[in-house]
């Protein structure tokens, strides 16, 4: 088997252990899930009963994150978790289930979340 697909699968476990651990503990709660990329950060709330994105924010918005400057980056993920959780208090959602996926809680994950939990989400 090769290296990449190899790294890809381990990556697939690690996002399915999360993944279940969150559905087996969080009932009715929707998901904050998270997307990092080498450029960008990604966030969406899901609600996994109806399967629809409630609420998302990412660093591609002109709005959230200038053009031209850095968005892979530890202020990029804070503006982002401070702007879904602004999002997500406007359509009456106060509490979440993190979801880390793959990723771990490190860096711009752990700096998108305090800022989501600092802006008024609870997880």
């Amino acid at each position: 088997m090769k290296a990449q697909q190899k790294f890809a699968k381990a990556k697939q476990r690690r996002t399915f252990r999360v993944r279940n651990a969150i559905r087996r503990s969080a009932v009715g709660r929707p998901r904050l899930s998270i997307f990092r990329s080498n450029n960008h950060m990604y966030a969406q709330i899901i609600d996994d009963v109806e399967g629809k994105t409630l609420v998302s924010a990412s660093t591609i918005e002109k709005d959230l994150y200038g053009a031209g400057k850095h968005a892979g980056n530890k202020e990029a993920a804070a503006k982002v978790g401070q702007s879904i959780a602004q999002r997500a208090i406007e359509k009456g959602i106060k509490e979440v289930v993190f979801d880390r996926g793959p990723y771990r809680y490190h860096g711009r994950v752990a700096a998108l979340a305090d800022a989501a939990r600092e802006a008024g989400l609870q997880f």
